[in-house]
């Protein structure tokens, strides 16, 4: 039987080894999928013991993405620009490490806004996290006219920036500062928040979306509530919206291949069961 699970400190929020048991239902997969609890410092030593414990891999989430990197003998090109990983699968004696949290962005992006890369290319992340950087690489091999990072840490903002700008020098990456994202936002027609703000439990996200144009879309990674403040904003403006879940689910889509040997769909039945458990 095939094994899997995902490694976090804590882990008992991950909601992974719900979409993952799903698939394996569903495709009638002989296969495991579980959660462990471990700290950062001991990531290295856990994931070299994995494959003789008879596991295929791995989901890694915080605070665990930089130090399973650090363990990786091997990493994607995107992986290896972000410094952190999300999955982790072992092959000819590796640890192989990749970063799927933008592809499962640009994925969900692309299945609710077919055609978004070719008329919303002027896009503003707010954010300079990890949830930044991860979404920062997918999104400029759409080639976008403009991609602009707001943040409250300016320090933070401007490596992130300097490090983009060190991974791809041709990229039109440039910064917003954060007390000018309102009047910026004329300038741009995709919005991201990437940011913790409007998760429950925290403050919304304090942006006036008025200036946005009509055909602008706003997305939000947050997916406690599934619809934020920005997201109820944005829709009562009668913009475009895309909400954080889809990129839960569309990121887990490379690795539940590499462990169980099929490609999952994302579906409605699949969306559905999520969304019933995170109440």
């Amino acid at each position: 039987m095939k094994r899997a699970l995902v490694i976090g400190y804590p882990v008992a929020q991950a909601r992974s080894p719900l979409l993952h048991a799903f698939w394996l239902r569903e495709y009638g997969i002989a296969g495991d999928y579980g959660r462990e609890e471990v700290k950062p410092e001991d990531v290295a030593t856990f994931l070299r013991a994995m494959p003789a414990r008879g596991f295929a891999g791995c989901n890694v989430t915080i605070p665990n993405k930089e130090a399973a990197f650090q363990a990786c003998t091997r990493t994607t090109a995107r992986a290896a620009a972000l410094g952190a990983v999300n999955t982790i699968w072992f092959e000819d004696g590796e640890i192989w490490g990749d970063n799927t949290d933008g592809l499962g962005f640009v994925a969900h992006l692309d299945a609710v806004h077919p055609g978004w890369d070719t008329t919303n290319q002027r896009i503003l992340l707010l954010g300079a996290g990890g949830g930044a950087r991860g979404l920062a690489m997918p999104l400029l091999e759409r080639k976008p006219m403009r991609l602009a990072f707001s943040n409250r840490s300016e320090e933070r903002l401007g490596k992130l920036v300097a490090d983009l700008t060190m991974v791809a020098p041709e990229a039109p990456v440039d910064l917003v500062p954060w007390d000018a994202r309102d009047a910026a936002l004329a300038d741009f027609d995709l919005v991201i928040n990437t940011t913790s703000l409007g998760m429950q439990g925290k403050e919304p996200l304090a942006l006036d979306l008025s200036r946005l144009p009509a055909h602008a879309i706003v997305a939000d990674i947050v997916y406690v509530p599934l619809e934020t403040p920005l997201l109820a904003s944005a829709r009562a403006r009668g913009l475009k919206t895309l909400d954080g879940l889809g990129m839960l689910l569309h990121q887990a889509v490379p690795g539940f291949e590499k462990w169980f040997g099929r490609k999952p769909a994302v579906t409605e039945a699949l969306r559905a069961h999520i969304v019933a458990h995170l109440a």
